[in-house]
Order: structure tokens, then sequence, then C-alpha cells
């Protein structure tokens, strides 16, 4: 979220997305790609860090920015009945 607190924002929407919306978009595809099966098995026994799947939906699920960010409704499947807090 420190993005949209630097200097030089424009609040306008570039091709069609908000500020807030571009940087979800940024964190997604960040950690987009296609992983067969297999692979998502075999990283799941032998990498201790989560499928980018869960890297992105995971902590996004969690936010109410990004909830407010795409003006998602209460039972849509991004936004998570029993959100997480650790801070």
């Amino acid at each position: 979220m420190a993005y949209l607190a630097g200097p030089g924002l424009t609040a306008q929407p570039v091709d069609g997305f908000t500020p807030e919306q571009r940087v979800f978009l940024g964190w997604s595809q960040a950690w987009c790609e296609n992983a067969r099966p297999e692979a998502e098995r075999m990283k799941a026994v032998t990498n201790p860090h989560a499928s980018n799947r869960y890297r992105v939906n995971g902590p996004l699920s969690n936010m109410p920015e990004f909830q407010r960010a795409f003006s998602c409704k209460a039972d849509a499947p991004m936004v998570r009945q029993n959100v997480c807090r650790v801070w």
C-alpha cells in the first residue's frame, strides 16, 4: 500500500483500472504461472513455500482493501467469511 502513498500518483483510471486495482493486479501478475497438477503436487511435497495461487488468493482474500478496490460483495469467492488478522 506504500505505492498508493507515493508521489505523483494519478487518481485517473488507466486502462479502466483505478490505482488501487492496479496495485492488486500487479501483485497477482508477479505470481502468475501455469502449472500442471503433477508439478503442483511435487512442489507441495518438496517446497516449503505456498504455491503461487495461494500466495495471491490467501492474503488478498483477507484484505478489506482488496474488497473495496473491486467492490466485492460479502459472498464473493475472494472475500473470506472468517477473516484472518495477524496484526
